[in-house]
């Protein structure tokens, strides 16, 4: 097998200039932010926050905050991967779980927190040691490019409800956000180095320009999908620095922590999926089996951190930076060094936070437009190293793609509902994410149904690695 070629800007090693390498950063930072408030902005009613926006405020700076020291953590010490890291929908569930406890029922959101952080420092500590102890990393053994394929595929395929939806809550603003996308990325790209290199800045700059300019002669009146107002962003203080254990100390209940280690699990699952589409992007050697099993242990140590500060979440590698670097062509490890950087400082400054919660919901729809179908694409990639003549091969790629889409549909509507209830948790929460789903059905069939090397594609997936 030939070794592959990247038409890249800049390689995983390269090091831009470092006014290009702040606005990159600033890029992928702009690409996540979505995720990090809207992750906040939906466990406020559950923790019970809803009612104090002051919190509000500082939980997402904490989000930001706790997602730049990971992400250095990761891009050092850990796979070294250009992934950034931050919040993870896999937690939701779980967190919800906790929340709802009839032991919480009249707590306050403080003391629900806590219940929630005790849950999380655990479960770190049981992800720290799949990774690195090296559990993960003798399991790759047993996952192919026919499982890979569906499970990265699946992160972009199974976020289709956050993207032409939101987008769609004013196809005005949200189409022209991936008009300009686009535009930028696909048509003016070899026609200026900034169309090139700030894609996404570009586009999502000037939807929101647009909408604030249309939000301030009364176009856009308030309640309107695009309203844009700064009322947030000047009522918020400069300065906040999140500290650890500012919300008080953790509590640790066995029922929280075993259900809170089936997020873990759906995490670590699609982590794996991020991991070899961040290599793939990049430029850099498929993923060994010690990259895997720093990545996940670092991951662990980055939601030990994430537990500390209290952010309500965890943190895990983030599908959208990778989008971001299929369409800029900029893979470099520092361009990702310097946005986690960015989000210390914006974690610590509330003003500039609140601004970028001022951003309408229809840009962020059209950004995952376009940056999801180029995670999903990636995914589909991989297969080029299997046999597509193979019955045995398709049968497989398929059901792994279906049930990856149907079967958290009917874990939606039915939730098991059964004795041990920890138990019932952690098989409504992996059945209802489509990568671990998909993941799971694509390892056994591929590991269990005859088929030759050459077949699965393990034989050039293997070469492929070795010739780097």
């Amino acid at each position: 097998m030939e070794k592959p070629t990247h038409d890249l800007l800049y390689g995983i090693d390269d090091v831009p200039p470092l006014g290009q390498s702040l606005a990159l950063g600033l890029q992928h930072y702009l690409t996540m932010f979505g995720s990090t408030v809207a992750i906040p902005l939906i466990l406020s009613k559950p923790l019970g926050m809803d009612g104090d926006p002051v919190a509000m405020g500082w939980l997402i700076g904490t989000m930001f905050f706790v997602s730049g020291i990971t992400t250095l953590l990761q891009t050092t010490i850990g796979n070294r991967l250009p992934i950034v890291q931050g919040g993870t929908f896999s937690f939701l569930a779980p967190t919800i779980a906790i929340c709802g406890m009839a032991s919480l029922a009249s707590a306050g959101w403080q003391v629900r927190m806590t219940h929630v952080q005790g849950a999380i420092i655990a479960g770190a500590f049981f992800e720290m040691a799949i990774g690195y102890l090296g559990i993960i990393g003798k399991l790759l053994r047993f996952i192919g490019p026919i499982t890979i394929a569906p499970t990265i595929a699946l992160i972009g395929l199974s976020l289709f409800k956050f993207g032409a939806p939101v987008a769609g809550k004013h196809w005005g603003i949200g189409g022209l956000t991936i008009g300009l996308i686009i535009l930028f990325s696909q048509i003016l790209r070899h026609k200026g180095r900034a169309f090139a290199l700030y894609p996404v800045l570009l586009g999502m700059g000037g939807a929101w320009a647009t909408a604030a300019v249309l939000t301030a002669t009364g176009v856009f009146p308030p309640g309107h999908p695009a309203f844009c107002s700064l009322d947030k962003v000047y009522a918020a203080p400069w300065v906040r620095v999140p500290y650890p254990f500012q919300w008080g100390m953790p509590v640790f209940g066995a029922a929280a922590i075993v259900g809170m280690i089936a997020g873990y699990m759906a995490s670590m699952i699609e982590s794996i999926g991020d991991y070899f589409a961040a290599a793939r992007l990049s430029g850099a050697p498929p993923p060994t089996q010690k990259t895997v099993n720093r990545g996940i242990g670092t991951e662990g140590l980055g939601c030990l951190v994430a537990g500390i500060f209290g952010s309500g979440n965890g943190t895990t590698s983030y599908s959208e930076n990778i989008g971001a670097i299929g369409l800029t062509r900029v893979g470099s490890r520092r361009v990702v060094q310097m946005g986690a950087l960015l989000m210390i400082v914006f974690g610590g400054v509330a003003k500039f936070g609140a601004l970028f919660t001022t951003i309408p919901e229809p840009i962020v729809g059209g950004m995952y437009c376009t940056l999801f179908g180029v995670i999903a694409s990636v995914g589909l990639s991989n297969l080029q190293y299997v046999d597509l003549n193979s019955a045995r091969n398709l049968f497989i790629i398929g059901f792994s793609f279906f049930m990856g889409l149907s079967m958290p549909e009917y874990f939606a509507q039915h939730p098991l509902k059964f004795e041990p209830q920890w138990l019932a948790d952690v098989i409504n929460t992996l059945g209802g994410t489509s990568m671990a789903v998909g993941a799971l059905i694509a390892t056994v069939l591929d590991n269990i149904v005859p088929g030759t090397e050459a077949e699965r594609g393990l034989a050039a997936l293997r070469h492929g690695a070795k010739s780097h």
